[in-house]
This record gives C-alpha cells, structure tokens and sequence, in this order.
C-alpha cells in the first residue's frame, strides 16, 4: 500500500508515521515527491492495521497496491520520478539524455577519439562496456580490469558521465569509483543477486528488458532494486525477439507510454540493439522521442569496421553528429531539450 501524507505535513510528522508504520511490522520506503511525499509500505496488511495508519496525523489517505510491483508502480508517484545522475544531468523531466559511446572499450585511443566527438556532440553519458557477456565464449570478453583506467582516464579528462554494464555482483566495489550508471544487460534481467546488489550500491541502475519478458517481469525486476531503498532505477526497452530477419529485434515503441502509466521510473530506449543496424537507428530514435522517451542509448564507433563488438549496429562519428542535430526538432516538438 501507500501511504500519501498531505501537502502541509512537515517532516516530524512524515518521520512520525514511518516510525509508527515500522513499529506496526511493515517496511517503510519513503519516497519525496515534488509536489507530495509518500510512503509506501511493505507487509502483511489486515484492515485494523491500515484504519490505524490512516487516522494518524498527516495522512491524506492510503491507496492499496494490487500489482505484483509495489515500489515500482505509478501510484507510489502520480507524477513521475526525476533522477539527478550527477554533473547537471536530470532524467525524467524535460531533459531528454542522449547516452552514446562503443558496445566495448578496446583501447584508450578509441575510447579518448569517441568520447571527445560524443562530448562535442551533446552527449550527456558515455556508454562503454569494460565486461562484455558474449553468447560464444570464444569472442571478445572486453578488456575486464585493464579497461578501468581507460575509462577513468576518459571520465576525467571530458567530465562526463559513465555508464557499463556490470555482470557480477562481485564486480560492484571494484567498478564503483569509476562507473556512474550501472547498466544491467537484457540476458541478466532476472539475475537476482545482481540486481539486489546494484541496489545496495546507491548508484544508478539501468534494467533493460529481456529479450522475451513482458513489461511486467520488467517491473519485478526493477523492484529487486526498489527494495534496497535504491530509487535510483531507469528502465530501458532494447526490442524484444521476434520472427522478422530484417533487423536484430523488434522494437517495442508501445512500450515506452505503457511503462508510463504503469510506472513512475524514467524509460530510455536502446535503438542499437534493436536494430542491428546502423541505418534505421536514426529513425527508431525519433520514433522514441516521439513516444516519451526520456533518453536515448545508442552505439556509436569511431570505426565501425573495425569495432570488436557490434561494430555492425554502430554509428560514426559523422552520423552520430549527424543524429543529435537531427534529433533537435523532435525534442522541440514534444516541448523537452536534448
């Protein structure tokens, strides 16, 4: 359930009912809203205990929960969650977050010569994965432990945010200083000790569905994180598999409103993994922006030729230019900035 305090409710009395809400046997998530504060709760409810919350100084009302994700759904936060990811980036309110960069850093050249015209460009998050899972244990796995200098070296010399996905709890300490934005990969979606502790790091989390998991299991997953008392959670449509050849997945442009309603976390879209190809890649953005996406996370390449990962699907550096410039007109459109 949660627990909406009124609009005039100072933070004594907020801090009164958490305490009475834990006193009672729930756990307590507050969570601070622009406009109001809610708390949600988690437990066994029985009517004697909700009558008991609803009648202590504060409470504008409480609203049960029915779906399976509690801290996840959009009655925890009617008008939306805003997550401030650091150096003046906001995600979720007007600002849409263009987060470009290489499938996998292979050398602080290539990773210095992307990060400079991305960061030219606009970009406001450098993508770059320093542990790469491969389907085929012969390809290449990224650097691993050499490519965290790299990205230390690149992160300091253009201020920007970092985002690569991490695939082992035991790599959240080591990845910490470095990382800004923990990106969980579509094959590790229900990996649940992973997403749990990702949440326990406070940093955050981007989920991106997997590649047959209905936007419901997409939530729960999210809720792993939520739980932690991390709210720090951004979801991200990559496509989904389906019959069609001409292309790597099928984006799910319906998605994007529906997790809107469904939830109050901001929705990203990952263009390059459902495409497969560079060549649409500029449209499924506009396309993105169009729906309400709140970011964009799209692959790009100095040398898409010679790319050691997904070198296929990615963008130059004049295309990549090319897009942001693009993309300007659409963001106008929909009244938000990129």
């Amino acid at each position: 359930m949660v627990i909406i305090m009124r609009t005039d409710a100072d933070q004594r009395t907020i801090q009164g009912v958490i305490d009475k809400v834990a006193d009672l046997g729930f756990t307590p998530h507050p969570i601070y809203g622009v406009e109001k504060t809610v708390v949600a709760v988690i437990g066994d409810k029985t009517q004697e205990k909700i009558e008991t919350i609803a009648s202590l100084p504060g409470v504008d009302r409480v609203v049960p929960i029915m779906e399976p994700y509690k801290l996840a759904a959009r009655d925890v936060q009617p008008e939306g969650t805003r997550l401030d990811l650091g150096r003046g980036v906001t995600i979720g309110g007007e600002q849409i977050v263009m987060m470009a960069g290489p499938c996998a850093i292979e050398s602080a050249d290539q990773y210095l010569a992307i990060g400079r015209y991305v960061k030219a460009a606009g970009g406001s998050v450098l993508r770059g994965g320093i542990y790469k899972p491969r389907t085929s244990p012969h390809d290449f796995q990224g650097l691993r432990e050499d490519g965290i200098p790299i990205m230390r070296q690149v992160r300091e010399e253009f201020d920007i945010l970092m985002i690569s996905e991490i695939l082992d709890p035991r790599d959240v300490e080591l990845m910490y200083d470095v990382v800004d934005i923990f990106q969980i990969g579509t094959r590790n979606m229900q990996n649940f000790a992973l997403l749990t502790e990702c949440g326990r790091s406070e940093k955050p989390v981007v989920i991106k569905r997997g590649m047959c998991a209905t936007l419901d299991d997409l939530l729960k997953a999210a809720e792993y994180v939520l739980i932690e008392d991390n709210p720090n959670v951004i979801l991200c449509e990559r496509g989904v598999r389906t019959f069609e050849t001409q292309y790597r997945n099928t984006l799910d442009i319906s998605a994007i409103p529906a997790l809107k309603k469904m939830s109050h976390l901001p929705v990203i879209v990952d263009p390059s993994h459902a495409a497969g190809r560079p060549d649409i890649v500029p449209a499924l953005c506009k396309a993105a922006i169009a729906a309400g996406a709140d970011g964009l996370l799209v692959e790009t390449h100095c040398s898409p030729q010679e790319a050691m990962v997904d070198g296929a699907q990615a963008l130059d550096e004049f295309e990549f230019d090319q897009l942001m410039r693009d993309l300007q007109p659409f963001a106008e459109a929909t009244k938000r900035r990129l």
